[in-house]
């Protein structure tokens, strides 16, 4: 039986987690939890999202993650608590300070206030819900001082940052230490030998491997207490044993191991550092776009200008948007025209000219004019931040491919502990075979030494398949290029959704189109209008114009805006009725106004034979036709065009040259349908289809051909964006929160699909090629490492390196061509029959 609870959604941010096993034993651990539904764990972005019912408790899903040795937070909502700093000007003594600091504290909202006179500045915490910086702003003026306000850095904390400096604390130190171990090494060895050598490493030693490597060991015992193994636990095991065993050569004749486990130690330490670094790269896309936003608005509050903080902007506040002024938040444009830079959004670098009654997008630059702006969308509603969710599920999401890679993982750190006791053991049971090995290496590898006991190569060797082995590569191998992709696509107007759609997209072999909108750029005009007999072309658009009223149809408002323009006043209409598929009905005058298709037509027995010719005539010419009827009298035609968008032929050209075959899909009668179809170069055109039957189309397009995508408007389409393999939404304006689409293209236009099978393309490459070179560096250095062929502190150095590899090669991304040209096929034109 199917549970009907009400599923959440929460965001943990985790910390503690060195590699992919990590991330996997949290997903799992979430997963056991009753009443979660499902938990995706990110280890490169380092956030876990976890679907559950109401019944579990965001302390229940914390404490599961502590129960592992790892810290796990909820992300919140950084709009209900904030802090801003206020430059106070009046102020002339102490006095003066506490005044302003009392008056502030009365606000309710207001949890802190301090007031410095020194610097003339007041630092205030307050619950946004509450109270407003203008609530402030008012009672400073009223105390007779004025408020100017400032932005608060110290309120925006990189985490990245955080976690870099941190980072490079522990390797400067770790790095410094260890440095001065090898010259001593050295010294020792080939120079003169030196008095207490062992102590004075093991002393130099004991910072590095107790001190910045600490919090490896402690993840390293958590994790073997909860039996999920991870890389700090191979880390772990290749450092300390050398230490201890070095530390008992102060007493005992042992080797000296100290070098060695420093070594592993603090070329694990950079590896991290620098995976951290490149990490933070991959994700600086985010940071970016939400970085381009404007801090502060100008605002009329009784008739006055007023500065505030973005963040205080309320839906149905006016904006006053000067020349060079970002634009704060979105709006509509209310009073004034303006230039508008909407790169940021489109990727497109020439202005576009906007007025009034047209959506602005926040961020956008205003290059000319003084625009009035309403406010509609703020926080978490806005462009912006939409498109930074998008990113964010993209970059959380998973690939098919990954699917396996993650299983695999899972195995991964227990399969290499059994294989270095397995070599352990080898090396003491068959230490002439062995040693054959090692003689032959050595001959060309000046590392390999034959001379030792088969006990110390034996320990050797092991420790060098513990700290050789790379989990961490496997697991960044699809985060990274994620995380890179979705950055580049954002750039370019491409919004990835999720992940799946990424390895789905480059399998299509069939895209469908809707029409309205999507093929033809969705604003139609009246192109005829052609009356019975006795009937005034007047009477009949007043009759048209006013039944459309009540429509949302774009050919509806086509008909009131040709109306507007032969300045006809309309009438009001009465039990309006939009019948699907056929037309719209109601009462204009007391008398039954019918507006629709030749069903809506025949289904109220209303003749209009005599004029079949003449729709005949205009539905080949593209265009839709329209029958009008006043109670039983067939008063005539009207004709709607809806211009096809520029690049259509071109895009519909060159996915056909890919090998992509395209279908139509639409509303419109066969004709018109017909003649839009072969004039933007599509074949297979699907007439007369209701907006449920689109499902089914795509259903029969998928079991004829495979794999299809479906391009539409992302809400009269919705269903059959979900059916579709690949649902491609055009976006519209700053509504882009199309939850039925994997893709939204930002600027509208249908050459982004081509970007976008480029991207995709693009993505899923970089991702194989990361697992390919995961899977290389563990499959030819993990044998060298069993056979005694590579020394510990070599393998700590490849291991850090090959997870910097995996990053690196994702951030090359960035210099594929995206571009919507396509040359790069040359594949004959597939046809649908």
């Amino acid at each position: 039986m199917k549970n009907n609870t009400t599923v959440k959604e929460s965001i943990l941010l985790l910390d503690g987690m060195s590699c992919v096993t990590c991330a996997s034993n949290i997903e799992k651990k979430l997963k056991d939890i009753e009443g979660v539904k499902n938990a995706n764990v990110n280890f490169a972005t380092e956030k876990a999202k976890v679907e559950h019912s109401n019944s579990v408790s965001i302390d229940s899903l914390t404490e599961a993650v502590s129960e592992l040795g790892y810290k796990a937070v909820l992300e919140q909502n950084k709009e209900t608590e904030e802090k801003v700093t206020l430059k106070i000007e009046g102020m002339t003594c102490t006095t003066c300070a506490n005044t302003v600091e009392k008056g502030l504290l009365t606000l309710d909202g207001v949890s802190s206030a301090t007031v410095n006179f020194a610097a003339e500045k007041a630092t205030v915490a307050y619950s946004s819900k509450s109270v407003r910086v203008l609530d402030m702003q008012k009672k400073i003026s009223d105390l007779g001082y004025k408020l100017i306000l400032e932005e608060d850095q110290e309120n925006e904390i990189d985490e990245d940052l955080v976690k870099i400096k941190k980072a490079e604390k522990r390797v400067k130190l770790s790095a410094t230490l260890s440095s001065i171990i090898m010259i001593l090494m050295v010294l020792h060895m080939f120079i003169f030998p030196i008095p207490g050598y062992l102590l004075i490493i093991s002393l130099l030693g004991a910072p590095i491997i107790f001190g910045v490597g600490r919090h490896v060991h402690i993840s390293s015992w958590k994790a073997l207490k909860n039996k999920t193994p991870n890389m700090d636990v191979l880390v772990s095991f290749g450092s300390l044993p050398p230490y201890i065993i070095g530390l008992m050569g102060l007493f005992f004749p042992l080797q000296s191991f100290i070098e060695m486990a420093t070594t592993i130690m603090t070329f694990h330490l950079i590896g991290k550092y620098l995976e951290i670094r490149a990490k933070g790269k991959a994700s600086q896309a985010i940071k970016k776009l939400l970085q381009m936003g404007a801090k502060t608005a100008n605002i009329m509050v009784d008739g006055e200008e007023r500065e505030v903080p973005v963040k205080e902007l309320q839906v149905g506040d006016l904006m006053v948007i000067r020349p060079g002024e970002k634009v704060p938040t979105d709006g509509l444009i209310i009073a004034g025209n303006g230039l508008l830079d909407e790169s940021m959004a489109t990727g497109e670098s020439m202005p576009v000219k906007r007025q009034n009654g047209e959506e602005v997008i926040g961020a956008t630059i205003n290059k000319q004019g003084m625009l009035k702006v309403e406010v509609t969308k703020v926080g978490k509603d806005t462009f912006l931040s939409q498109v930074a969710k998008m990113m964010e599920e993209c970059q959380g999401s998973k690939v098919p491919i990954q699917e396996f890679a993650d299983r695999v993982t899972g195995y991964f750190v227990p399969a290499i502990l059994l294989i270095t006791l397995l070599t352990f053991t080898s090396f003491l049971i068959f230490p002439d075979f062995h040693l054959s090995i090692i003689q032959w290496g050595a001959t060309f590898l000046p590392w390999v030494n034959p001379d030792l006991t088969p006990l110390t190569l034996a320990f050797i060797t092991a420790t060098a398949v513990m700290v050789i082995s790379c989990p961490c590569a496997l697991g960044l191998g699809t985060p990274t290029a994620l995380m890179v992709g979705s950055g580049m696509g954002a750039e370019n107007g491409i919004l990835i959704r999720n992940g799946e759609a990424i390895q789905t997209f480059k399998e299509v072999n069939t895209i469908a189109f809707d029409k309205t909108g999507t093929i033809t750029k969705g604003k139609p005009e009246v192109t005829d209008i052609v009356c019975a007999e006795n009937i005034l072309e007047s009477d009949f658009l007043y009759y048209a114009g006013t039944i459309e009223k009540g429509s949302e149809h774009p050919l509806g408002h086509a008909i009131i805006e040709k109306a507007k323009i032969d300045k006809m006043r309309l009438g009001d209409v009465v039990n309006f009725n939009a019948v699907t598929g056929k037309g719209v009905t109601g009462y204009v005058d007391d008398e039954k106004i019918l507006l629709g298709n030749r069903k809506l037509m025949q289904e109220n027995g209303i003749a209009f034979e005599p004029f079949e010719n003449e729709m005949i005539r205009i539905e080949e010419e593209a265009k839709t036709a329209m029958l009008l009827a006043k109670d039983n009298q067939f008063l005539g035609i009207i004709a709607v065009a809806d211009p096809i968008k520029e690049d259509s032929a071109k895009t519909i050209a060159a996915l056909e040259k890919l090998g992509i075959r395209t279908a139509m899909i639409t509303g419109d009668n066969q004709r018109t349908a017909k003649a839009i179809g072969q004039k933007v170069g599509i074949s297979h055109v699907i007439a007369e289809v209701l907006p449920d039957g689109k499902v089914d189309e795509i259903r029969k397009l998928q079991e004829k051909y495979g794999t299809v995508a479906m391009v539409g408007d992302g809400i009269n389409d919705a269903p059959a964006l979900k059916q579709a393999n690949v649902g491609i939404a055009i976006g519209t304006g700053t509504d882009i929160a199309i939850e039925a689409a994997d893709v939204t293209l930002v600027k509208g236009e249908l050459s982004g699909i081509i970007s976008a099978i480029k991207l995709s393309k693009a993505i899923f490459k970089k991702i194989k090629q990361n697992y390919f070179w995961a899977w290389f560096y563990n499959a030819l250095f993990i044998p060298v490492a069993v056979f005694g062929l590579l020394h510990p502190m070599i393998g700590a150095a490849a291991m850090a390196l090959s997870s910097l590899n995996v990053v690196y090669n994702s951030l090359r991304l960035k210099k594929s061509d995206i571009g919507s040209t396509t040359q790069e096929s040359t594949k004959s034109r597939p046809q649908i029959s």
